[in-house]
């Protein structure tokens, strides 16, 4: 295919021309940042026009029919000194322009791409032609353009040095906010489609196809691993070729000849490429010699469900750790899936409510991390304990990166199945969503607006805490949705601090801002985030447990030096003496800190 044709044109205005291919819409978009840059736009106006861009770019190629994908795709863009003007050019059949764009409902599969074009771009015109469509965009400048200052000190080696520093940044973001964008989008459009009929081959057929265009792959294999058997079955595949033979498991003494049983054997991801290459005797190898991809695991929890094959062909570059990233989010919400159609089958062939609950607490538990992180002179500890089968709390420690962890601790309205399904939508929203560029207060933010409508339509919300630990410079951030205040024993102060930053529960109104707390921890430090469970338990006699009580108890704790794991196991026995052996009312979940 011949490459992107671009042409920067004297003073103020770029044409880009490329085929019907995504790989191609990156090349088109880099020029336009580029050229944005150029014309010392921001950095938020050049991320909103990428976004912008993205989206009608995508649109030509996703929608185009074999006789339009034989002519280029065209982006031109004008500069002004008050704005920028694009015009993209297409040469799919088109669609009717609607009078009036809304944010779609969360099982809607169409509509969402134009609201975000509408909110980023102060203008939008859409012109429907016979054999060529033009999408318009207009967006003014938030501020005047910058003037060079004079005598600039700095050399201009170092000036290029930085420019290429701030341009690997930016686009490493936008190719993060985008792969988290179109997985999200997906994964939306899809969610309901198993409540809609269609097997399960149907469904994961629909997801995979997604998949491969977000991360630019060129096949796919999908292959699941019944309870207890001893073969991967074969379910759907992007081609033809692939054998739907099972593929047994080999006895201890035999030789692994496959990709997928290594990966199936060691549950880890198994890379083949020009340097490891498919085995003669492999399945793969037999159909996609020289091939390069990876061999992805999925997992509910510790059960091993399947296996995911993803490649390129010879010519194609290994995936990036992005794109590896996006894999797991879509193999997460696959098994979600797959298990919530087993959940809805026994449902079918029981309707047995307790049968129900036991299920769908399976879900519940695969939210519990099997290994709690850590930063550097920084230890944590955990625990969750629901008051009936099914509970809406649940808590969730994530890396950021740079010696940094992401505390999230919510509690969910209500109990039951629900509630459980609602808290593993948040936990996997915060995973996919770039926390490693977004503070606390932001990523609440984005979590409010991505469920907002799916919240209020069934009348739940959320409340949520999130804290942000640095384990170099020993600052914590704390945003928080309408939850708990979290409380922080510092030594040599003789009390307690409440951290509680203004903030609503998800779900309340669709424009939520957040605030941010920071503290900075002192070495001998406690903090502990809950729900409010553990402040609301009441005795035989229905006397609060209360958050004066539990206010002494942790500076009890902090003063004694106890580690995280005996404060957890000290915390768990006080609530349980003060019960004195009576039911669970309500659900008990928190994390502790120790700097």
């Amino acid at each position: 295919m011949v490459p992107a044709l671009i042409q920067t044109n004297p003073g103020n205005s770029l044409d880009v021309a490329f085929y019907c291919d995504y790989a191609e819409v990156r090349i088109a978009l880099d020029a336009v940042t580029a050229f944005l840059r150029e014309h010392r736009f921001t950095e938020e106006e050049i991320m909103a026009c990428e976004l912008a861009l993205a989206e009608g770019c995508n649109n030509a190629v996703r929608y185009v029919d074999e006789e339009g994908r034989q002519q280029r795709i065209q982006v031109q863009a004008v500069c002004t000194e008050a704005r920028v003007m694009f015009w993209v050019h297409d040469h799919t059949p088109g669609f009717e322009w609607p009078k009036k764009i809304e944010l779609p409902d969360g099982d809607a599969e169409n509509g969402r791409g134009l609201y975000l074009m509408t909110s980023l771009m102060e203008e939008v015109h859409y012109y429907r032609g016979s054999h060529e469509n033009i999408l318009h965009l207009s967006k003014a400048r938030l501020a005047p353009v910058p003037k060079s200052p004079a005598g600039e000190e700095e050399s201009r080696d170092e000036m290029k040095r930085r420019l290429a520093e701030s341009d690997q940044i930016i686009t490493d973001m936008a190719e993060e906010l985008s792969f988290c964008y179109e997985s999200l989008a997906a994964i939306f459009r899809h969610s309901a489609d198993q409540g809609h009929g269609g097997t399960k081959a149907e469904f994961a057929r629909r997801l995979l196809n997604d998949l491969i265009q977000i991360i630019a792959a060129d096949w796919y294999v999908l292959r699941l691993l019944p309870n207890h058997g001893n073969s991967l079955n074969f379910l759907v595949a992007s081609e033809s070729l692939f054998s739907e033979q099972p593929i047994m498991l080999p006895g201890p003494d035999e030789t692994v000849r496959s990709v997928e049983v290594e990966a199936t054997i060691t549950r880890q991801n198994v890379w083949f490429d020009q340097h490891r290459a498919l085995r003669p005797g492999d399945p793969l190898g037999q159909i996609k010699p020289g091939a390069n991809g990876v061999v992805h695991p999925i997992f509910f929890g510790e059960r091993l469900m399947g296996t995911l094959v993803l490649g390129r062909n010879l010519t194609r570059a290994p995936f990036t750790a992005g794109q590896l990233n996006v894999v797991g989010t879509f193999s997460d919400f696959l098994a979600i899936q797959f298990v919530n159609a087993e959940i809805q089958e026994g449902l079918i062939n029981s309707r047995l409510n307790e049968r129900e609950l036991e299920i769908a607490r399976t879900i519940q538990q695969s939210l519990i991390l099997r290994e709690i992180p850590s930063v550097l002179g920084m230890k944590l500890s955990g625990h969750c304990e629901s008051a009936r089968q099914v509970g809406g709390d649940f808590f969730d420690v994530m890396e950021c990166g740079e010696g940094r962890l992401l505390l999230v601790i919510a509690d969910v309205m209500g109990k039951g199945i629900p509630a459980a399904m609602f808290a593993a939508i948040l936990r996997s929203l915060f995973r996919a969503l770039p926390r490693s560029r977004l503070g606390p207060s932001e990523l609440l933010e984005q979590a409010n607006v991505l469920l907002f409508q799916e919240l209020s339509a069934v009348d739940m919300f959320i409340t949520v805490q999130l804290v942000q630990v640095d384990g170099v410079t020993r600052k914590v951030q704390v945003a928080n949705a309408g939850h708990c205040p979290a409380l922080l024993y510092q030594p040599g102060n003789g009390g307690l601090v409440k951290l509680s930053p203004d903030g609503m529960p998800l779900g309340i109104i669709p424009d939520l801002k957040f605030a941010t707390e920071e503290v900075q921890l002192k070495e001998g430090s406690r903090m502990l985030i809950y729900t409010d469970g553990l402040a609301e338990t009441r005795d035989s006699c229905g006397e609060f447990f209360g958050y004066e009580r539990l206010a002494r108890w942790l500076k009890s704790a902090g003063q004694s030096g106890a580690d995280v794991g005996r404060m957890k196991d000290e915390l768990v026995m006080e609530m349980a003496r003060f019960q004195r052996g009576d039911v669970l009312q309500d659900d008990q979940t928190f994390l502790i800190l120790a700097g």
